[in-house]
């Protein structure tokens, strides 16, 4: 397949339509116009138009169609010259009036190559002269529309043997489907050391258009059947079993980079070794090797670069195997789920420094990535201005030089962060160094006379400085959009910090977050993708009910208010009633959704968890505490649907492999009960650093029961013994003898 779309290029027919009129958009209509100047007016308060195209008076020179929508990614490109369409029947209408083809980008808010590229190409008046008339251009914003960015996203894996990423730029016909795809291009032949740059790749794919259209049909064909293939679950008459999980675990044990953590070679990203399934399968097996690996990953991934040692929050990944330089973005949903490795790290090795890092996260969320009203913001960029040239410059937030620290902590101090933060003249970005830390404390106490505890009053001033040092700096972009996915994933992080160190605070960050999502990003029972500024818009896909739904259940487990799982069980029903394959496991988007060219069902756990691994340890946990078999039956339709995949290739499926260790044990029902939910919630402090993986919690005053007992039928009959605040522990619907204590409670836990 590869060898035939390469030989598509390979067809030099020298042909490209000489550029004659003028660039930019074509002329508006009076009500267009209009529907621009209205638009003005409801912008988000901070945003600022991105273009080095500028009349005299400072406006943009070009504006688009663009400047219409709320992503803001799209609206990164209101102002370029490239006359870009939104996502829409009206861009394909265009292309198949004019007998053009469709040039799609996607990428997102604070993709730093997505930057590079419109620098390069579309902010380039030649490029987008030759594009504004020859091709019909389209922007898609990858976080709002998971569904198109996945589905032309195979096909960049189609063509380029298996290689991804962002931005993603795929060339169309009008139909619809898709006849070549990549990613990010130089501009030109020669730029970065490529043969073929962008301008030359649109000219030869047009002119193949136009000549030899029957290469584009046989190409789109198969390109379009390929992605069928990939966006499908395998089928298999082979059940799921024990086997699945044995074969990831050996993989990883071949992939693990013992000198560093994480897996082999760079770059490296947190999600590439999966670290709670790996702390679940050595609770499981009891193999000490699984245990290191977690946790050699966890203390690396703390000491290194990718760690905000400052501000708090991990950057998205490292571009070296020493986890030593960022790529600077921080994404919500990589410090959702840090988080949760972290706390379950710490729950797994009683390392008190791993708690230490769940807790920094949160309080950077809570400072930086929450919104007034509660919910959480998407992300922030890698790149920021250098306040002196005006540029815009990768990592220049973050970073620090000898000098820098000096001025903020004066002489004695910056010498002791630059052996902290291992700081010196050879720095890794142009002169700027990357904070991480590979000395222990205790060497550094040694060599400035401290003791350790004196050592770490100081570290936490030093970054207090630090950070009110670097808040002067002309800061990243924040993309303040509001995800129902990424949301779900950090209320996760919260109400599991909530149960884990008994902080009813962060219980309320994720109750804030939670009621934010459920009342204002919900419509007739349906939930939204995203909001910004207030407007809540697009349908929600299977990670916006899948993701939301597991951090309820985890905020009734850590709150014990029933509202929240049953809130739980309602979305799960909208699942099933609009998302679900009869043949087992779920459809990315609803029934009634737009149709593309393949109705794709996730099957792969990248940088964020599929939608059907979570919802199908959604299914297994909803029947632990609702005793309904029906979920039972969902999961078990699930597990077959995937059972090619779980067989084939584990560890592309590492969130599901979750599941299926929580489907071949038998999960812990614990209860806790007492004359008010207050007793009953100091009674399960026993069990908060307790490591229970398989396990379904409540907590109930005995008043409650009554009512309770309706959703979670095992509360039924439950009493505090003789008014003491009573814990049971149930397997298989069947308690042992109740306990009263917290020695007692953990002995029948272990």
């Amino acid at each position: 397949m590869r060898i035939a779309l390469i030989a598509l290029l390979s067809v030099g027919v020298g042909w490209a339509q000489q550029a004659s009129s003028s660039l930019g958009a074509e002329p508006y209509s009076d009500s267009l116009a209009q529907q621009l100047a209205t638009a003005r007016g409801k912008r988000p308060a901070d945003y600022v138009p991105r273009t080095r195209h500028r009349n005299d008076d400072g406006t943009p020179k070009f504006t688009n169609r663009l400047f219409l929508e709320s992503s803001p990614y799209l609206l990164q490109h209101a102002h370029n010259p490239v006359d870009w369409h939104p996502w829409g029947d009206e861009a394909f209408d265009k292309a198949r009036e004019l007998g053009r083809p469709a040039l799609l980008s996607v990428g997102y808010a604070t993709c730093h190559w997505c930057h590079v590229m419109e620098e390069e190409s579309f902010e380039d008046e030649e490029i987008a002269r030759f594009i504004n008339e020859n091709y019909v251009a389209i922007k898609v914003d990858r976080e709002q529309r998971p569904d198109v960015d996945g589905v032309y996203m195979a096909a960049v894996q189609v063509t380029t043997g298996g290689a991804g990423g962002w931005p993603m730029t795929a060339w169309l016909s009008p139909d619809r489907r898709p006849f070549y795809a990549g990613s990010y291009f130089p501009a030109r032949d020669g730029d970065r050391g490529v043969t073929t740059g962008f301008l030359t790749l649109l000219n030869k794919l047009l002119g193949i258009y136009k000549e030899q259209p029957e290469i584009i049909t046989t190409n789109s064909a198969v390109i379009a059947e390929r992605i069928g293939l990939l966006l499908s679950p395998r089928p298999s008459d082979v059940e799921p079993a024990e086997a699945a999980l044995t074969s990831a675990m050996a993989e990883y044990k071949r992939r693990f980079d013992a000198e560093n953590g994480g897996l082999r070679g760079g770059p490296k990203f947190p999600s590439s070794l999966p670290i709670r399934l790996l702390l679940e399968e050595h609770k499981a097996t009891q193999d000490a090797e699984l245990l290191s690996m977690a946790s050699s990953t966890l203390t690396a991934m703390a000491a290194s670069g990718i760690r905000d040692h400052v501000g708090g929050g991990f950057h998205r990944y490292a571009v070296d195997y020493r986890w030593r330089v960022p790529h600077f973005e921080k994404m919500l949903y990589d410090n959702a789920l840090l988080t949760s490795a972290y706390i379950e790290g710490w729950r797994a090795t009683g390392d008190a420094a791993f708690a230490a890092v769940a807790r920094e996260v949160l309080a950077y969320v809570s400072r930086e990535m929450t919104s007034p009203q509660g919910a959480f913001y998407s992300a922030t960029d890698a790149d920021s201005l250098d306040a002196a040239t005006g540029a815009r410059e990768e990592g220049l937030y973050f970073s620090w030089t000898p000098h820098e620290l000096q001025d903020a902590l004066g002489a004695d101090d910056a010498a002791i962060a630059e052996a902290l933060w291992s700081v010196d003249d050879e720095a890794e970005l142009e002169g700027r160094n990357v904070l991480r830390r590979e000395r222990p404390l205790s060497e550094i106490a040694t060599q400035f006379e401290l003791t350790e505890a004196d050592l770490a009053g100081k570290v936490k001033a030093i970054q207090q400085r630090l950070l009110a040092a670097r808040a002067s700096r002309p800061a990243p972009l924040r993309d303040d959009k509001i995800l129902t996915a990424w949301n779900g994933l950090m209320i996760s992080a919260y109400a599991q910090a909530a149960f884990a160190f008994d902080e009813p605070g962060y219980a309320d960050a994720a109750g804030q977050a939670a009621r934010f999502i459920l009342d204002r990003m919900r419509i007739d029972g349906r939930l939204q993708r995203s909001s910004l500024a207030g407007i809540a818009s697009g349908e929600g896909y299977l990670d916006d009910y899948a993701f939301l739904i597991a951090g309820l259940i985890d905020l009734y487990e850590a709150t014990g208010e029933i509202d929240w799982l049953q809130q739980g069980i309602a979305l799960s029903g909208v699942l099933d009633s609009h998302f679900a394959n009869p043949a087992g496991g779920y459809y990315l988007t609803a029934d009634d959704h737009e149709g593309l060219i393949v109705r794709q069902q996730p099957a792969y756990d990248s940088a964020e968890p599929s939608g059907n691994s979570v919802q199908v340890m959604n299914l297994l946990r909803l029947h632990e505490f609702t005793t309904d078999d029906a979920y039972r039956v969902r999961a078990e339709r699930c597990f077959s649907a995937f059972a090619g995949a779980l067989e084939s290739s584990p560890t592309a499926l590492g969130e599901m492999l979750r599941a299926l260790r929580w489907r071949l044990s038998k999960p812990k029902q614990i209860l806790f009960v007492a004359k008010t939910r207050v007793e009953a919630q100091q009674l399960a402090s026993a069990i908060r650093a307790t490591y229970v993986p398989q396990r379904i919690i409540a907590v109930a005053a005995e008043s409650e029961i009554p009512a309770l007992s309706a959703t979670i039928p095992l509360l039924e009959d439950k009493l505090a013994i003789g008014g003491r605040p009573t814990a049971y522990v149930c397997e298989e619907r069947v308690c042992k003898l109740p306990a009263f204590d917290p020695e007692t409670l953990v002995r029948l836990l272990n």
